[in-house]
């Protein structure tokens, strides 16, 4: 057996930056260094307290990650001799790039159906910019060039006109859009996405019988945000068809909740307040005032003996995106939306 502890410390690539778990990047580090050719069957490896050592981690990282290739079948051990190449009959993952603009759970559902479908046919290195287009900027120019697709959910409160123009210079073929279509990005790349302005008009279509208690629609929707304008122009677009007044409120502040009157929040932290001053008002909530959340989680089922909520179907895009990849398709496909109707309007 060849001993390569020198040559696998120069494959290990570890990235504070990264959302993956560092037990995962030392794995695929490793997986992608025998496919590489650099480490070779019998070829044996540091021990778990060597490796821990040279890359200041904890032992049990290093444990979590040898386990992971003993599963996979790659890595083996000899008691008393430690552990060695055992097969690099691996078969070429895809390797993807995966950008999302923020961490919540909607996005970790989209994530989960996402890689549930690729499986070990893809290692995934997950970042997060926060909404910030110079941490974007930073995340794809350090890995620009070494991944077979870059996933990205293209969502900024500043910068977007500069962040399309990097995200329109990655190759097409390797770019998928994911929930928003910037039409400043060209040619022919696969994306899933939400069509804003008409989902939001269809989904108050949907809910006329509810709405026709009410004589106002009003929109919570924060001067600086990453949702898109879209929606507030199908909602204008359907107040406008169906004589609602309607307003847009970029903060509650200390303002009245109006009987009479539904109340649309995109922001979780706005829903709060909202519910707040309901409470302190002492308003019915489906009655007085109604209520329609963006976003569905399982607790908006609870809230309020029911909050309606609009929503895209999350698991349903992370899964369509997975399967782009595994057809190799650079087609535009639109994401279902839906209304669920509770208690609260």
């Amino acid at each position: 057996m060849q001993d390569s502890g020198n040559s696998i410390l120069q494959c290990i690539h570890m990235d504070d930056y990264s959302a993956n778990p560092k037990y995962l990047q030392v794995a695929d580090s490793i997986k992608q260094a025998v496919l590489d050719g650099h480490l070779k069957i019998n070829d044996t490896i540091p021990s778990i307290n060597e490796l821990s050592f040279e890359l200041a981690v904890s032992r049990d990282t290093i444990e979590k990650s040898y386990r992971k290739l003993k599963n996979d079948g790659i890595l083996g051990s000899v008691p008393g001799k430690g552990f060695f190449i055992k097969s690099i009959d691996i078969e070429k993952q895809l390797k993807i790039f995966l950008l999302f603009n923020k961490l919540s759970e909607h996005k970790k559902i989209i994530y989960d159906a996402f890689a549930g479908i690729l499986g070990d046919k893809a290692s995934i290195d997950f970042y997060i910019y926060n909404n910030d287009f110079s941490i974007f900027k930073k995340l794809l120019a350090r890995h620009v060039g070494a991944y077979s697709h870059y996933v990205i959910i293209p969502h900024f409160i500043e910068g977007h006109e500069h962040a399309y123009q990097l995200i329109d210079s990655l190759p097409k073929e390797k770019l998928l859009l994911l929930d928003k279509l910037p039409p400043e990005v060209t040619g022919e790349y696969a994306a899933v996405y939400e069509n804003f302005e008409k989902n939001i008009y269809d989904a108050m279509e949907q809910a006329l019988p509810q709405l026709s208690k009410y004589h106002s629609i009003k929109l919570i929707f924060p001067q600086h945000t990453y949702y898109p304008e879209e929606i507030i122009q199908g909602l204008k677009r359907f107040c406008q068809q169906y004589a609602f007044n309607f307003t847009v409120i970029h903060e509650l502040g200390d303002s009245e909740i109006e009987k009479g009157s539904v109340y649309i929040s995109v922001m979780e932290r706005d829903l709060v307040v909202l519910i707040e001053k309901i409470l302190e008002q002492k308003l019915h909530v489906g009655k007085d005032v109604g209520v329609i959340s963006y976003n569905e989680i399982p607790l908006k089922k609870i809230i309020l003996n029911g909050i309606t909520t609009v929503s895209t179907d999350f698991q349903w895009m992370g899964q369509q995106a997975a399967q782009l990849i595994l057809t190799n398709s650079r087609t535009h496909v639109e994401v279902p939306f839906h209304l669920t109707l509770r208690d609260s309007l």
